[in-house]
């Protein structure tokens, strides 16, 4: 049984007792065990862990994790200290820069974000070594759409941050009028000029925070 240890325990105990989850875990019994799987077993549920159901502020929704040796860590878009900066990190800390006047960090861990209320899914939680999206048929978009659903359930104010369209996609099951959808193309150099630069994500999701008599995300925690 998966151990979260916060409320999503809770929320989501069922789910790992239904047969699509024990279909994913048979299948990641056996990719870990034959192949080379990131992030490591232990940081999977990363994002949940590091940010409970009750002080989830904003989601910033991936697609899968990074897929080179050492970079995935179970946080969309963030990489450990000492690893190089991804290119869709980088874009997305140019529009920090032009955003808010952040100045651009020296590393990729966005750990501090995830601790303030920032809810860093993919949605697909594994990948294969070197193979973007080999797992995103296994069954983790049911459990991902469920952890989406639960969130919209909750009646605080919740900004969920969708770029490109994978994560877009999940828009359908974000209903609720107490939150707010951010949409635009992906961070990614292949699209990020197509309406991420500008979008200016950060400022209005703390906007629509402090209006809502939420505490507003300090962006630049990566900076101290």
């Amino acid at each position: 049984m998966v151990h979260l240890g916060n409320d999503w325990d809770e929320i989501l105990g069922t789910e790992f007792e239904k047969d699509y989850y024990k279909s994913i875990r048979e299948v990641l019994k056996r990719e870990y065990f034959t192949k080379t799987v990131f992030p490591p077993m232990h940081d999977i549920f990363n994002a949940l862990k590091y940010t409970p159901y009750s002080k989830t502020r904003v989601v910033i929704l991936g697609q899968d994790p990074y897929h080179e040796v050492g970079q995935a860590h179970g946080l969309s878009f963030s990489v450990k200290k000492g690893i190089k900066i991804p290119p869709s990190l980088v874009n997305i800390y140019k529009e920090l820069s032009s955003d808010i006047g952040m100045s651009i960090p020296n590393h990729g861990e966005l750990t501090s974000w995830a601790k303030q209320g920032v809810l860093l899914l993919n949605a697909t939680l594994t990948v294969r070594e070197g193979q973007a999206n080999s797992h995103s048929t296994i069954g983790w978009a049911i459990f991902t759409d469920e952890v989406i659903k639960k969130l919209d359930e909750n009646d605080n104010p919740i900004v969920f941050i969708l770029w490109g369209a994978n994560a877009r996609s999940k828009k359908k099951y974000i209903t609720n009028k107490n939150h707010l959808v951010l949409e635009s193309a992906h961070p990614s150099p292949l699209s990020a000029h197509n309406g991420f630069f500008g979008s200016k994500p950060f400022s209005k999701a703390n906007d629509f925070l402090s209006k809502h008599g939420a505490t507003p995300i300090n962006w630049n925690s990566v900076n101290e």
